[in-house]
């Protein structure tokens, strides 16, 4: 959670100009589109700098010019070479590569462990220029006309923040495009052709959708990245991309070409793994923030998500829901006027509430309804503290017929909320990424407990490193770890 606003305006509104006919670079077919190269263009250059604001870039220049290197060798190989590409790493901890018109590519911080060497990297890359030149990121642009393109903005209490799917969407803070099928296979074929003509071993683009299918596997259907719920399943595509290696090999020769799998790992060791300290970390139940030093506990078996501009968190299988989001500077808004204000522009009214003090933090707690009038009506528990120089708006919502139920645990946790003292911020330190000769006898098991369990998992551990989760690790191998600090 950056804790900044989150105010859009033009680029999430899509360009539309009168339709017109083009040529599409990639099957020559004459199509009818909505908007011409150049406002392509100039559409993706606005949501690119909305995307870097919004969502900000690893800071590592060598890696961000490794991965803007690669890509421009592959763009420039492409059916549309002279779009002003960029390539750039976004710091989300999401497992997610997106591309929006105009030739504007991101992959996320969290996607890059999940790679196994430069040709996975290369086949994520290609997939996502395939997007852009067969002009798949325009034509869903234009389905979504009238709909907030590019970035989504989470207002607190929306009717799309009490649904799970809805959290989980905005733990990237992308609306990502969707593609059809044939689309995704496209994208697919095209990624391998352009990785073969530049030198690269297409086979990664196999290799990547693979790893990728297992991650969807083992999440059993919650939390699956976000990557591969915008896409068609990775194990059908996996079959699929196997033809195209065939045609490829086929017609060139494709042994022997480059794989670098030494020169990629090198390139991670330091990597940060998961939430960065400075937007925020959750560990099991806590949220801590770093910058803006403070801490709170949400309930215990709820799933928590970090996003961009606020942390929340849902119990599983019922419909009730918890958020913090800071919302302003004090000096503004009366602290009691801020929790009303805000919640009766979401629909909501005050029953009753007033000012009080959370572990030394002046605050306004307060019992609010919705405007339905039957079962279904939502409750809210809402707060609002002041701490530092911001204001925070924190609580729980439920329907009517939950909200006694769970009312206990929305005090609980806002009453958790608490200044970190400057001791605890400097022990908060990011999870890395780094490596680990395998030795005879290691397990992933043993590898993970040794590791710390709360770190990551055994099985995550195994995909991570391009092992199906039922296979151990080989001795002598050189594998990636996540290590505390």
């Amino acid at each position: 959670m950056h804790m900044h606003s989150a105010r859009f305006s033009r680029c999430l509104v899509a360009l539309l100009v009168l339709g017109g006919c083009a040529t599409n670079p990639v099957t020559g077919s004459r199509e009818f589109v909505l908007m011409t190269e150049a406002q392509e263009i100039a559409m993706g250059r606005e949501v690119d700098g909305e995307v870097r604001r919004q969502m900000g870039l690893y800071e590592d220049d060598a890696l961000q010019g490794y991965v803007e290197e690669i890509g421009l060798a592959l763009a420039s190989r492409s059916h549309r070479p002279n779009l002003p590409w960029s390539f750039a790493i976004v710091d989300s901890a999401a497992i997610n590569a997106f591309a929006v018109p105009g030739g504007f590519i991101y992959l996320t911080r969290g996607i890059m462990p999940f790679l196994s060497d430069e040709a996975d990297l290369v086949g994520v890359l290609g997939h996502e220029i395939g997007h852009v030149t067969a002009r798949h990121t325009v034509r869903a642009y234009t389905r979504q006309s009238g709909a907030q393109l590019g970035l989504l903005v989470g207002s607190i209490f929306s009717p799309t923040a009490r649904a799970v799917g809805g959290l989980a969407e905005r733990g990237l803070g992308v609306l990502f495009l969707r593609h059809g099928r044939d689309a995704e296979l496209q994208a697919d074929r095209l990624g391998a052709e352009y990785a073969a003509i530049s030198g690269w071993d297409p086979v990664g683009v196999r290799d990547m959708l693979s790893t990728l299918s297992r991650i969807s596997e083992g999440s059993e259907g919650r939390g699956v990245p976000n990557w591969l719920s915008t896409h068609p399943a990775a194990s059908d595509r996996v079959e699929r991309v196997g033809s195209t290696l065939f045609e490829l090999a086929a017609r060139m020769d494709i042994v022997g070409l480059l794989v670098n799998r030494q020169g990629y790992l090198d390139r991670l060791d330091g990597l940060v793994y998961g939430d960065d300290p400075a937007h925020g970390v959750v560990r099991g139940r806590d949220f801590l923030h770093t910058e803006f030093r403070f801490a709170l506990r949400f309930p215990d078996g709820w799933e928590v998500v970090n996003t961009e501009t606020q942390v929340g968190a849902t119990q599983p299988g019922a419909e009730a829901y918890m958020e913090l989001q800071q919302v302003t500077d004090p000096a503004t808004q009366e602290i009691g006027a801020l929790a009303v204000d805000t919640m009766r522009r979401s629909g909501y009214r005050l029953d009753a509430g007033g000012e009080t003090s959370i572990n030394g933090l002046e605050a306004f707690v307060g019992t609010f309804t919705g405007a339905r009038n039957d079962d279904r009506q939502p409750r809210a528990r809402i707060a609002s503290i002041d701490h530092g120089r911001s204001l925070y708006v924190m609580g729980g919502m439920a329907e009517s017929q939950a909200y006694d139920r769970v009312v206990a645990e929305f005090n609980e946790a806002i009453r958790s909320f608490r200044p970190l003292s400057a001791a605890e911020v400097e022990e908060i330190r990011p999870n890395r990424i780094r490596f680990y000769a395998v030795r005879s006898g290691d397990t992933w098991q043993s590898i993970a407990r040794d590791a710390g369990h709360d770190i990551v998992v055994s099985n995550t551990l195994a995909i991570m490193n391009g092992y199906p989760v039922n296979e151990q690790p080989r001795s002598g191998d050189r594998i990636k770890i996540v290590v505390e600090g």
